[in-house]
């Protein structure tokens, strides 16, 4: 195999999704590639962390692609074009599909859901340097992960782990990016959930000494205050801004 590869990574619970979606769109590509199934069809696997860290011990490429099941690559190049795209980077610690720098919203060309709708605020045009990335598709060049694997202690579930992995290759003085990559992402990215923000939490604590905010795709959340606490003032912004325009309404107003 030649040296400049990609290994596309990805932790599978679906035959029938991930036929249909990720093996149909790598079926298409004009570029040579490693394809590395972990197969977690009888839950072997408690948390994506775990799984990649697996599925990547024995990758060949120079970078490693981690992919969702239900992504569909839109091009018969988005292989060839990534590839080229990371090679041009200066010190790349990590690149995404999707990503934010700060409170401003999410800078990405993806769609997602189904009918599909753009899942970002921005788009771009060129690669752009974020704070983190979104777990959908990213590329990690595999001196890096050699050095620094997924953390499967704070990220002990199904979420976030690309996230904490964008905070700490920061760290080792790597830059972040989002590429202008044109896929398809079957789910609709609403993942919030109680074992969301137990997973935030831990992130929060471990990066609270050298983040002041943490900017993930579903929101920005300061690293100074518990998230219980920032969730329950969002709530109760949201309360009081439903009963106002309810008052406004019985009062007559518009």
């Amino acid at each position: 195999m030649r040296p400049h590869m990609i290994s596309v990574i990805c932790v599978s619970n679906d035959v029938e999704i991930l036929e249909e979606c990720l093996s149909d769109s790598l079926a298409t590509q004009n570029t040579e590639f490693e394809f590395i199934e972990v197969n977690n069809l009888d839950g072997k696997y408690k948390s994506a962390a775990s799984g990649l860290n697996k599925g990547a011990e024995g990758a060949k490429g120079k970078y490693l692609m981690f992919v969702h099941q239900d992504v569909h690559m839109l091009s018969s190049s988005t292989l060839e074009d990534i590839e080229r795209m990371v090679d041009a980077l200066p010190d790349v610690g990590i690149a995404g599909v999707a990503g934010r720098r700060d409170h401003l919203g999410v800078i990405t060309n993806i769609t997602h859901g189904e009918p599909p709708k753009h899942a970002g605020h921005m788009r771009l045009e060129r690669p752009e340097k974020v704070q983190t990335v979104d777990e959908c598709l990213f590329v990690v060049p595999k001196s890096i992960f050699d050095t620094l694997r997924f953390d499967e202690q704070t990220c002990f579930d199904w979420h976030l782990y690309a996230v904490d992995y964008s905070l700490s290759v920061k760290k080792l003085g790597k830059e972040v990016y989002v590429l202008p990559v044109d896929i398809h992402h079957e789910s609709g990215g609403a993942s919030m959930s109680k074992m969301y923000h137990r997973t935030l939490e831990g992130i929060r604590h471990k990066h609270r000494q050298d983040y002041p905010w943490i900017h993930t795709s579903l929101g920005s959340w300061r690293t100074n205050y518990p998230i219980w606490l920032q969730l329950l003032s969002i709530r109760t912004k949201r309360k009081l801004r439903r009963i106002s325009g309810e008052q406004s309404k019985g009062s007559g107003g518009v």
